[in-house]
């Protein structure tokens, strides 16, 4: 494709050489550049792309997009630009064809909950006939098969990975796909050029503040979803940055739904029963009910598929579809996932990483747990004091509705593990909770088992679905539910 072409859309200055110039392919990554390939210069977090422009012309890089006035040696195209990441997006859309008008792309974002309520979504488009594709959390998905990506970003990848899967679905034929979009996708454009049908909120609470410093900001980084969507904006009005965003929104051209429990909402859930392993509520629409029923325990999946259930109604699914969808979902993986039950205990794992999720991860567990709840958790957070309020208050949680607390690393990454277990372990202390602080993260799923005792449940919480643990600057294998397993086995 013509170099100009792809940057109809944006504005930049030819610093050097010819912008009428074809290039067959793109890359931000210098190792990953190809013969007659554009380089888009990042400057990222802990490096900066501009350093590596001579290293990309040297594989072949025949154009460079950059920020900074920079000249390169050699025949090299150079077009300055304001931003890199928002100006790589729109050079993927167009180099991969803009893929999004092809497809129906719901958008999924809030703190907790997007992992599930995509799933929600996928199966109840599934019940309905349709072809689906995921990106999200635990991968990227048509159907079932397993989407190869070069993406290493954790729930959205960058823009130019983005466009190539949406490329992939398109040309296989998938109809919708249902994408979880992160806070730290918005703010650093990974879904600009992405053309949204729909945007779901479920909900905002503390995280991610390393990055976003406020919550003022971490909310206006989700908001920005929903200025890219074109048909339903679906928003959790029992949350109050929902509740905020609904006003945002209301005289908005793109039509706006609200669900909920509490407050009066378009879609709503009643008649709300828990038990054990699952859920049952009947849902209320505009034009009847829904029986529903929620294999998975909690108020947490209510809300979740109540979303799904929101979104699905308003685009026209049919309300048995709607149903059977939402009761297809089984589990997913890592989300209250059992991971070993015999006769003595149960042991379980799920991703809740903040306050709120662990809240409610646990409150779901204690009504049927007859023995004693084992907790086993770590809090990733940003270093020093501005990470310190969320130790504190996972702590808080993990005295409140646990038994026992083992505190644990989660991620440590270049913090010191010793100095958060005991940040954590001392407000675990002064708010009246038992607690053992273990290091090693498997010898405290080791010394939970240990202790406990028959009717017991443990909870492991904070890795769910995820395989590995960052510690330093490795990143080493960490399976929790083979872990399990494998100490069980060591006992037997």
């Amino acid at each position: 494709m013509l170099l100009t072409s792809m940057l109809t859309e944006l504005n930049y200055t030819v610093l050097q050489g010819d912008a009428d110039i074809d290039i067959s392919s793109i890359a931000f990554d210098s190792r990953e550049v190809e013969k007659n390939g554009l380089f888009v210069a990042i400057n990222g977090f802990k490096v900066d792309g501009h350093q590596f422009i001579a290293k990309a012309v040297e594989l072949g890089a025949v154009a460079v997009l950059v920020e900074k006035d920079i000249q390169v040696e050699g025949p090299v195209t150079v077009l300055k630009v304001d931003d890199t990441r928002e100006a790589m997006a729109m050079a993927a859309a167009s180099f991969y064809g803009h893929p999004t008008n092809s497809l129906d792309l719901i958008g999924i974002t809030g703190t907790n909950g997007k992992t599930s309520t995509t799933y929600f979504v996928k199966s109840i488009l599934e019940a309905a006939g349709r072809t689906v594709g995921v990106i999200g959390t635990i991968g990227a998905m048509i159907g079932t098969q397993t989407l190869k990506t070069k993406s290493t970003t954790p729930t959205t990848p960058e823009s130019l990975h983005l466009q190539h899967m949406f490329a992939d679905m398109a040309g296989s034929g998938v109809d919708y796909c249902v994408m979880e979009v992160s806070s730290h996708a918005l703010s650093l454009k990974r879904a600009a050029a992405s053309r949204f049908s729909a945007g779901i909120f479920t909900n905002l609470t503390p995280d991610h503040l390393e990055l976003h410093r406020t919550m003022e900001e971490y909310f206006e980084a989700k908001a920005s979803l929903f200025d890219l969507t074109s048909r339903f904006n679906v928003i959790n009005s029992d949350d109050l940055f929902g509740r905020r965003l609904i006003e945002r929104l209301r005289d908005r051209d793109v039509k706006l739904v609200t669900y909920g429990i509490d407050q009066k909402s378009d879609i709503m859930a009643s008649d709300i029963r828990y038990y054990e392993d699952y859920t049952t509520y009947a849902v209320h629409t505009p034009t009847g009910s829904i029986a529903i029923r929620v294999n998975l325990p909690g108020s947490i999946y209510v809300y979740n598929s109540l979303a799904a259930v929101a979104w699905a109604y308003s685009h026209g699914i049919a309300v048995d579809h709607i149903a059977a969808g939402i009761r297809a979902v089984e589990s997913i993986r890592g989300r209250l996932e059992v991971v070993y039950r015999d006769e003595e205990r149960k042991i379980i794992v799920d991703f809740a990483h903040t306050e709120d999720s662990l809240e409610k991860a646990l409150s779901t567990l204690r009504p049927y747990t007859k023995g004693r709840l084992i907790l086993v958790f770590g809090v990733y957070a940003a270093p020093g004091h501005e990470g310190s309020g969320k130790r504190q208050a996972m702590a808080k949680v993990a005295a409140d509705y646990s038994d026992i607390a083992v505190v644990t690393s989660d991620n440590p990454k270049d913090q010191d593990p010793d100095a958060i277990i005991a940040e954590v372990s001392a407000a675990v202390e002064a708010a009246g909770g038992a607690y053992y602080g273990i290091v090693d993260r498997r010898e405290a799923i080791q010394h939970a088992i240990a202790i406990s005792r028959k009717d017991d449940v443990i909870l492991i919480a904070g890795k769910g679905h995820e395989t590995t643990q960052v510690i330093g600057k490795t990143e080493v294998p960490f399976n929790e539910a083979e872990i399990v397993n494998e100490i069980m086995s060591e006992r037997r």
